[in-house]
Formats: structure tokens, sequence, C-alpha cells
């Protein structure tokens, strides 16, 4: 039977004993101890092993007050949540005001490790943070957060498909906690008690979809007589001399550019390595560029936005444009650079000139300032045979070049 408020009142532990229970209902007792204090706890199991959780103190605590604490701690662990780690928390959280929850402590991190980073990659990494981490545990005290927390926060996500999220997730958390150690904040990384390849699904990274080389022709023939904007065509004549990725063609301003050099010159803060690179531009990509110089005018940008001209056009006006013209699902904007590294290896260009202008090596803060134009007059030679071999697939022949004919 359930207590009652004059049971209570009367309750006493027995001589020679130096604490009794007495049992309500749901996994809650008082304890009346030999000296006469009574305390509310409540049993329950968390984990598979038995807990219990402090209550308070009658009559402090009421028999009632103590019964609505008790239904809110089985709410909790309803949730999946331990109700004895959320009132520690909940302590930590009180005595250290709002500075030290995992939230804070993340946004401090993401502020000091976000200086070299792009502004699209840094807005990208604090989204995720926002929109899955801190829901789970943001408020709480970041010394309290655990390997359990971190596994299940990354499980809900890869639950609903998103596997590679749910990896980088777990890896951001992890460098937040390697921050607090840094900073005196906790003692040790919980985050590294659980590594994304033991607690994760595998995943096979998938390649951007390409065509295959002997494609390569036709879908040259398709983007020369495409029908849709004038700036879509150019821009997939330029990847495709080019081979650079796709957010750096579209992002392109007229300063990078000096035609009479025949050079593109990218700065640093919008490579994805992070240093300046170098685009020798044969004569045919030259021609692209003065056309598109003749359609955009004396804007700033080489593809504006069709509504926010100071804004580039969205990363995936390429992609439709393929999909337009029947390559759905196998060809991409980033395809035409594994195209390029296969065809460029095939005809024997040495692997290190290939990926140094695929910019794929990566160089040290001393090296970034020169690194950048190693091998360029290699690199150049072999863009200029590059846009040849273009020319040839295009028109199915060899291009020969007929020298005017004397009058």
């Amino acid at each position: 039977m359930p207590l009652t408020k004059i049971e209570c009142d009367r309750a006493a532990c027995p001589a020679g004993r130096t604490s009794v229970r007495l049992a309500d209902e749901k996994g809650m007792y008082m304890e009346v101890t030999q000296a006469g204090g009574k305390y509310w706890r409540m049993k329950y199991r968390y984990g598979g092993k038995e807990k219990r959780l402090a209550l308070g103190v009658y009559p402090a605590v009421s028999l009632a007050q103590a019964r609505k604490d008790r239904d809110q701690a089985r709410e909790a662990l309803a949730a999946g949540n331990d109700p004895a780690q959320l009132k520690r928390d909940a302590k930590l959280t009180k005595a250290a005001g709002d500075t030290n929850t995992f939230e804070s402590v993340a946004r401090l991190w993401w502020a000091h490790w976000r200086g070299p980073k792009s502004a699209r990659h840094a807005d990208y990494v604090l989204r995720r943070l926002e929109a899955d981490v801190f829901p789970a545990f943001g408020a709480r005290p970041v010394a309290s957060v655990t390997a359990p927390q971190l596994l299940a926060m990354a499980k809900a996500i890869e639950a609903r498909g998103a596997v590679d999220i749910a990896k980088r997730s777990l890896q951001t958390c992890g460098q937040i906690m390697r921050y607090a150690v840094a900073h005196g904040l906790i003692e040790r990384n919980p985050a590294a008690d659980v590594k994304p390849a033991d607690a994760l699904k595998p995943h096979r990274k998938e390649n951007y979809a390409r065509l295959d080389a002997r494609e390569m022709p036709e879908l040259l023939r398709k983007i020369e007589a495409y029908q849709g904007s004038v700036y879509t065509r150019l821009a997939m004549k330029l990847i495709a001399l080019t081979f650079v990725r796709t957010g750096e063609l579209i992002g392109a301003r007229w300063a990078e550019f000096d035609l009479e050099a025949a050079e593109w010159r990218i700065p640093a803060e919008r490579m994805k390595m992070r240093t300046p690179h170098i685009v020798a531009l044969a004569p045919q990509t030259v021609e692209v560029l003065q056309a598109l110089q003749t359609a955009s005018g004396t804007g700033a940008l080489l593809f504006p936005g069709e509504r926010e001209h100071e804004k580039p056009m969205s990363n995936n006006t390429i992609l439709a444009a393929l999909k337009r013209m029947g390559y759905a699902g196998r060809m991409t904007g980033h395809g035409f650079r594994g195209v390029a590294s296969t065809i460029l290896h095939e005809q024997g260009y040495p692997h290190h000139i290939i990926e140094l202008q695929l910019a794929h090596q990566e160089r040290d803060a001393v090296s970034a300032a020169y690194n950048h134009a190693t091998y360029l007059a290699e690199r150049r030679a072999m863009m200029i045979q590059w846009a040849n071999h273009l020319d040839k697939l295009r028109k199915g022949a060899d291009v020969i070049k007929i020298g005017q004919r004397a009058a």
C-alpha cells in the first residue's frame, strides 16, 4: 500500500537497526535512520544496473512533492536518460553558470578553430552542431558528457542514413573535447574512447559520377550546342578546359585573371588547400573567357547569380545542365577532374605534374608562398595540349592548323 502523510510523520527506525525502508510505490521509498533522518529514495535500473536516486529529505520535501519528482525521473528514464546523471548535470550547470555547458565550450572552440577555414565550411560545421549535437547534450556541463552519450548522438544520426555526417559529428566532438582539456575545463577527452570505425557502420566512399573517357566527345559536342543560358554553356566549357573544382569556378572574379599572360591566379581563401593556385590558360580557354567577358559586361564575377548579381551562380547550375543533357547520375562538375586525371595519366604526363594542376598536394606554411608556381612551365604545356585534345575529341579528327595562303 502507498504511504500516507500520517505514516511518514510517525515513521521511526526500530531499535537495533541502523535504518529501515518504507515502500511507497513505483520504486520510491522512505529510508529512516536511527538518528531520525527521513530520506526519499527511488530505485530504478539503467544500463542494466540497479541505481538509486535521492529525492530529498522529509518533511522539507513532502510526500506529494517526492512523488512528483519520482514521476519526472521516470519520464526521463523512459526517454533514455539516467535521472541521477541529469541531476548531477543540473548541479554542475548551476554551479558553473552557462559558461561551461557543452554548447558554450563548443562555440568557443568554433570561434578559435574557424580562423583559417573558409566561411562556407565553418558555417556548415556550426549548422551540424546546432542540428544534431546541441539538442543531444548541448545544455549539459562539458565535464559530464560521456562516451556513451557521444555514441548515442552519432547513432541517432546514422539511423537516418547520414553515416558520413555521423562520423564527422563524432570527430568534431572529439576536437571540442580536446579544446576543453587544453583549457583546463575537463581532465580527459571521453571522445577518445569512441572511434568512428568501432561505433558506426562502415561507409564506402563513392567517387563523384563521371563519364568514361570514350564518352567525352559526345558530351563536348552537347556542351557546344547547349541551348540554355550562355553563362552555363561557357561555365561547362571552362570547367572542362581547366578542371578546377566547381566552387573555384563559380566564385571566380575577373580580378584573378591576366588574359595577356594567360594565367588565372586563384587566391588562397578560395582554395580547398588554403594556398594560392595558378591555372595556365590555353588559347582556347582565353577565347572562352573573352566571349564570357563580352556577355557579362563590367561585373566583378564571371558567373553572377540569376537573381542576385553580387553573388555567384548556384553550385548546382552545372549539375542541372548536365542532367538536362541526359547525364543525370553519370556526370558532375567534379567529374571533369576525374576524366582529365585519367586521360592525362594515360597520355604519359608525370603524376606529380597532374596532381599539382589538380591542386591535390598540400603545402606547408613556409612553402605555400611559392609552391603554387612549381613546374609551371610543364603545367602550361600540359594545359595547352589538354585543350588541343578536347578540340580533337569534340571535332572527331586531329586539329590541323592551316597556314595563311599567299594572296
